[in-house]
């Protein structure tokens, strides 16, 4: 009898620590993975001519590449133990704030950055643009991998065109006007991502339970991780225009603090305490930092509004 009960102790025991060491190696892994292993002014040193949307779309195709070809790969659409619900759930859904912040950010390069008024549309940016919009949890025909890798591709295509004689691709415009127009964007981004950290009965009337938490978290920081390194791509894009316009220079470092502060928080677990508890919460916590870079835009929108940019 106490051979059997030692016996199932000891299984339990082993589950646990396998169990515990999943968890800790998964929250280690993305804490290494949310660093995007890209760094534009190596890439790009200050100084050093460039044409005008090679650093935007480098960026952007750095971004997905990343989460492509690193750690596991792209999560979404994994086998039903290891994606968006079970086990692996907190990597999946940060991409898909990921690619729901790159598809955005895409459309207005492809509509307005690069786009005045009559002008075509680069071929490049319109196939990508259409890439990044296959379904993410699609498992085949076509598969979300297969598909990003090509809007990948169709960035750096874009690139190349920037250097050839004559161009065959259409510059960044680095219209006030037209930047707008992705500020606009990314504040509205910001703000689903805001009613999701804050809410507390959803929209059919039910509770918002702790297992939803991590999944509002992650998507939400997904988000800010999309916004924090193009913001960092467009302060190269815009330096010249920065230099002249000192308010909005700082406004710039002013939303690039808390975005990178979002995209960065990886608690060991997501927790729902109450906002009088002892435990903490981690959705408010990181709405603290997505509504501080959301009213930061705010303001570059206004700026940018007023700048002869």
């Amino acid at each position: 009898m106490h051979k059997r009960r030692n016996q199932i102790i000891a299984a339990v025991c082993a589950i646990a620590v396998v169990w515990g060491g999943i968890i800790l190696a998964l929250h280690f892994g993305q804490i290494h993975h949310d660093r995007l292993p890209y760094d534009i002014n190596a890439e790009y040193p200050p100084g050093k001519p460039f044409k005008p949307g090679e650093i935007f779309a480098s960026t952007l195709a750095a971004i997905v590449d990343h989460e492509l070809h690193s750690g596991f790969g792209w999560r979404p659409n994994d086998l039903f133990f290891w994606g968006p619900r079970v086990m692996a759930d907190n990597n999946a859904n940060r991409q898909l704030g990921i690619i729901m912040a790159v598809r955005e950010t895409m459309r207005v390069f492809k509509d307005h950055l690069t786009k005045v008024s009559s002008n075509q549309y680069d071929p490049n940016l319109v196939i990508a643009d259409t890439d990044f919009r296959n379904d993410a949890t699609r498992w085949a025909l076509p598969s979300p991998e297969r598909k990003y890798q090509d809007g990948v591709n169709r960035l750096h295509a874009y690139v190349a065109g920037l250097h050839t004689t004559p161009e065959t691709s259409r510059e960044l415009n680095q219209r006030a006007v037209e930047l707008v127009r992705l500020i606009q964007v990314w504040t509205d981004l910001l703000g689903d991502a805001h009613a999701h950290l804050y809410m507390t009965v959803k929209d059919d009337g039910s509770p918002v339970h702790t297992w939803d938490c991590d999944d509002y978290f992650y998507h939400a920081q997904g988000y800010a991780h999309v916004m924090y390194y193009m913001m960092l791509a467009l302060q190269r894009e815009y330096a010249g225009q920065l230099d002249d316009d000192p308010v909005l220079k700082k406004l710039f470092a002013d939303a690039i603090d808390p975005l990178q502060k979002a995209a960065m928080m990886k608690p060991l677990m997501v927790m729902n305490g109450s906002p009088d508890g002892i435990f903490a919460n981690h959705r408010r916590n990181l709405d603290a930092y997505i509504t501080e870079a959301r009213q930061k835009m705010y303001s570059i929108r206004e700026e940018l509004e007023r700048s002869p940019l």
